[in-house]
């Protein structure tokens, strides 16, 4: 297993509640500020597009990268936070 960041230890330790898009891994400022822009403001809304595209590793990060310019790394960790955080609380 690849080793993870703090970031995203934090947000796989606990429910997601209101948590920021930030709050992601892979999320910083820049990225969460143009996924705010076109309606992704809390991170339960990236995880609502997350299943809506069925947990598909290869569509979310093209989404991403659409979305919100996000680059390989970013949506990539983006993506393992989500499924993690799936995998603990689904």
């Amino acid at each position: 297993m690849s080793s993870t960041s703090q970031k995203h230890r934090n947000f796989v330790a606990e429910p997601m509640g209101e948590k920021s898009v930030t709050d992601l891994a892979g999320v910083g400022e820049v990225l969460g500020k143009r996924l705010e822009t076109a309606g992704f403001d809390k991170a339960y809304v990236v995880l609502g597009q997350f299943l809506v595209l069925k947990k598909d590793k290869e569509l979310f990060q093209e989404w991403m990268k659409e979305t919100c310019s996000a680059n390989s790394k970013q949506s990539a960790d983006c993506y393992q936070c989500l499924k993690d955080w799936c995998d603990e609380f689904l």
